[in-house]
């Protein structure tokens, strides 16, 4: 499975052979800069991504929780979603996704 993400300094780095559970971890997994400081609970919203729009119609929807936690973020879209709550699935091969403002150590 590939996953790509723009980092904040909008470079593209690609994810090959991805094998994580979740986005978020895929993502740390890769040594990218993501807080993610509460490892997957949906409860600190520091893996805050934007998701490309041709790839948000295939992910489950925003559940209650994640939403709340969506709503305090820095620069919530329309594409933005928790990275942890990303269940990386194959017919999610290719996803394609941006580091959003808040989310990493910086």
């Amino acid at each position: 499975m590939k996953v790509l993400v723009f980092d904040r300094r909008g470079r593209l780095v690609e994810l090959d052979n991805v094998s994580a559970p979740t986005l978020m971890r895929a993502v740390r997994d890769a040594g990218l800069d993501i807080t993610a400081q509460c490892s997957g609970c949906a409860s600190c919203a520091t893996c805050h991504v934007y998701v490309d729009d041709a790839w948000q119609a295939k992910l489950k929807p925003v559940g209650e929780i994640e939403d709340a936690m969506l709503d305090v973020v820095e620069g919530r879209q329309e594409g933005s979603r928790l990275s942890c709550q990303i269940e990386l699935t194959e017919n999610l091969d290719g996803l394609t996704v941006t580091l959003a403002p808040g989310s990493g150590f910086d």
